[in-house]
């Protein structure tokens, strides 16, 4: 059947984004990623970039001290006024409604957020793009302008920090390929070859 929305997770060098602008372009959906951020933002009248550090694990304390120190609007918390600013746990929930709002609009490709746990299976197609550490280590070296090693270590990094954000957020110990309707593995296949086998999944 036709789904209303396809949500696609990936790893760090897996080339997760290119994949989710095809499968986009050709399905003719929205593509969603930052736009998750701003809506969730919107609606509790806060910065983006202080809803964004939540999933970034940035400590609460420095988040609040850093938007007080680089605001420039007035958008965001004025401390002096009282207001309450929301907790972890209220920006989490936030930004997993505004992920569920873009799935009942439907024709939507989201990318990252982890919102194949923000949703249930059903009219959504739940993608998870990988690749062999290696492979995903080598794209690095040019993606971000580091050497071999350093590339290896970004990698682990960010897979550890994946892994903790799984935990934080959803209560996953674990990730599985259960835990998504098709897994896609771009060793070997290009981002057009992998939006093939998702669109052909839809």
């Amino acid at each position: 059947m036709a789904r209303r929305a396809i949500c696609i997770s990936h790893a760090t060098g897996a080339e997760g984004e290119a994949v989710g602008q095809e499968v986009a372009k050709r399905l003719g959906f929205q593509y969603v990623d930052e736009e998750v951020i701003s809506e969730a933002a919107e609606w509790a009248d806060l910065d983006p970039a202080f809803v964004a550090d939540a999933e970034r694990r940035k400590p609460f304390v420095a988040r609040l001290l850093g938007a007080i120190g680089e605001q420039k609007s007035p958008r965001l918390q004025t401390v002096d006024t009282g207001r309450t600013l929301p907790s972890d746990a209220d920006l989490r929930q936030l930004i997993t409604t505004a992920i569920a709002s873009f799935v009942r609009r439907g024709s939507v490709v989201i990318v990252a957020h982890a919102a194949s746990f923000a949703v249930g299976s059903g009219d959504v197609l739940r993608v998870f793009v990988t690749a062999s550490p290696k492979t995903r280590a080598e794209r690095l070296v040019p993606e971000r302008g580091v050497d071999g090693r350093e590339a290896e270590r970004v990698v682990k990094d960010e897979d550890a920090g994946r892994a903790a954000y799984l935990k934080r957020f959803y209560g996953v110990d674990q990730e599985l390929p259960t835990h998504f309707d098709l897994v896609v593995n771009t060793d070997v296949l290009t981002a057009a070859d992998a939006a093939n086998v998702i669109i052909a999944a839809s």
